[in-house]
Order: C-alpha cells, then sequence, then structure tokens
C-alpha cells in the first residue's frame, strides 16, 4: 500500500486544497483533482494519512459517475491524468487523479438521507423533524424513512462545520427553479445508487452530492459521488433498528477519537494508533470490492 498526504506538482498552477482533495488548473476551462490520502474526523484533519484511501475514494466515484451519468452529466473528461503532468510527477496522479471540466460550483451541498441516523437522528429526537421536514412519530435510530428525504446544507471552509440549512433557504440561496431540480436530481441519483447496492448487501444511509454549472448554464454532478466520505454505509446483514450499525468508512477513527474525552473536536487532532489506521484503510477498500466487485486497480 502506498500513501500520500499531499501532492506536490510543479507542472500546475495548484488553485487550492480541500480536507482531502488538492486541485490544479490544466488551462483555462479543466481541473486536475488528486484525492490524497488525508482523513478528516468532525471536520478536522488528522495527521496520519490512511494508506490508498484516496485511489479507493477516486476509483469508487467514478464507478458512479459511469452508472449514473444518465440522470445528470457530471465533471468528467475522460483523460488520463498522467497526460497532464511531467513524467517525474505522474506517481502522484496515478489511480487517483481525475481530470475534470472546470465548473461554477454551487455553494450548496445536496444532502439526501434515506436512513435517520447521525444529526439527523439528533434533530428528530429534539424536534420531532430534520432539516424543518416533519417526520412521523415514533421512528427509531436507524429506521428506513418512508421515503427519501433532502437536507440541504450551507458549504463551510475547510475546518469549519457544514450547517444544515432549510429548502427555503436553499431557494433564497441559489434560486428555486434550481434548487427545485438540485433536490430531484439528488433523489433520483441516491434511489437508483441505493437499488444497486442493496444488491450488493450495502445500505446507502444517507449521501451528499455537489453541483456546479457550465458555461452554458447546464448542471453537472462535481467533486465526488457516493464514497465512503460522502456517504454512510452500512452492511445489509448487520442492519438492525434500534442501534447505530457499523459504517464502511472512517467509523473506527470516530469511535477511536469520542474515547478522548480532553479532546475537543478542533485542530490539531491527536495522533491515530496503527491498529486504527490499518482498520480504516481495510473499511475503504471492502467498501470498493463490496460496492463494485473491483478490486483496487492502481495499488502498489
Amino acid at each position: 500500500m502506498t500513501t500520500l498526504i499531499q501532492s506536490s506538482l510543479h507542472s500546475l498552477p495548484l488553485l487550492g486544497r480541500g480536507k482531502v482533495r488538492d486541485n490544479y488548473a490544466v488551462g483555462d476551462d479543466k481541473l486536475l483533482i488528486v484525492t490524497s490520502d488525508r482523513l478528516s474526523a468532525f471536520d478536522v484533519i488528522m495527521s496520519e494519512p490512511i494508506p490508498d484511501k484516496g485511489k479507493v475514494l477516486n476509483q469508487m466515484a467514478n464507478f458512479w459517475f459511469t452508472r449514473l451519468a444518465h440522470i445528470v452529466p457530471n465533471h468528467t473528461t475522460g483523460m488520463a491524468p498522467e497526460s497532464v503532468v511531467s513524467a517525474d510527477e505522474a506517481e502522484q496522479v496515478k489511480g487517483r487523479g481525475v481530470v475534470v471540466k472546470r465548473l461554477k460550483p454551487i455553494m450548496v451541498e445536496a444532502v439526501v438521507r434515506g436512513y435517520i441516523i447521525g444529526s439527523g437522528w439528533k434533530d428528530y429526537q429534539e424536534t420531532g423533524a430534520v432539516c424543518g421536514i416533519t417526520l412521523p412519530q415514533g421512528l427509531k435510530q436507524a429506521e428506513k424513512l418512508p421515503e427519501p428525504i433532502f437536507t440541504p446544507a450551507a458549504k463551510a471552509d475547510v475546518g469549519e462545520h457544514d450547517e444544515n440549512i432549510s429548502f427555503a433557504d436553499m431557494e433564497s440561496r441559489i434560486g428555486k427553479e434550481l434548487a427545485e431540480k438540485i433536490r430531484e436530481i439528488s433523489i433520483r441519483l441516491y434511489k437508483e445508487a441505493s437499488e444497486y447496492a442493496a444488491t450488493r448487501g450495502i445500505i446507502i444511509a444517507d449521501t451528499k452530492f455537489e453541483f456546479g454549472l457550465d458555461d452554458q448554464g447546464v448542471l453537472h454532478l462535481m467533486d465526488e459521488a457516493l464514497t465512503a466520505d460522502s456517504s454512510r454505509f452500512w452492511p445489509a446483514d448487520s442492519y438492525a433498528v434500534g442501534i447505530s450499525p457499523p459504517s464502511f468508512d472512517k467509523q473506527f477513527v470516530r469511535d477511536y477519537l469520542e474515547t478522548i474525552t480532553e479532546w475537543n473536536k478542533t485542530a490539531p487532532a491527536p495522533a491515530l494508533p496503527d491498529e486504527v489506521v490499518q482498520k480504516t484503510a481495510a473499511k475503504y477498500r471492502e467498501a470498493l470490492e463490496r460496492l463494485t466487485g473491483e478490486t483496487l486497480k492502481d495499488a502498489q
């Protein structure tokens, strides 16, 4: 396994680094996105990388972009990432880089929830609603909702927490027509992905999508889609209502961090034991293999 905590390309201009991804300009109309092995938990970036995590996320996102392209266009171009960097930088982008269309991002995350868990469960316990959407009484933790719900969030800066907002707030930010279109497409994406995942023994409890517009105003799916970072995947064979099921993601990291009572969930993060790092890496790979039927293509 290999690790890349931060890319260092000199052949392209660096535009910025997110929690996990580094973005470079490829001319005026494209980007190179390099998915690192950084991991954030509670919106804080950990000091230790998770081996091959970026390659797993990249391969999983590309699988979904291809599978769901009939619902909405996406940002992929099909260009090999190695073709836009110098030869000595090819190893940094192999398996973890993707050349994409340069879009105008919509600064609202499109969150779809099919089950009640996480912050949604906390909101429901307090108010009987999630993001202003009233739900049936008597739901239990991790219970499947009668229908998936759309609960947008305002994107935050790196290190800050995304903020749940109402659909009315989303409409006021980006316009009624675009908000309704994103809601409709997001629910379609979630439903189709969930139906497929169920055939692979995986429950997609919730997920978030990001969208952007091209120069002609055409809506595109972008960033990542239905990865273990942007979604909550549960193994169907161990799912039960009333408890928080195990997740195919950073759950080992979250569970470990919750035991450190003196940490207040702000940077810097405490060090992660090697066992937690290796278990997390294994979970990401298992999610890829179970969902897609593929092994990691560029593992070394």
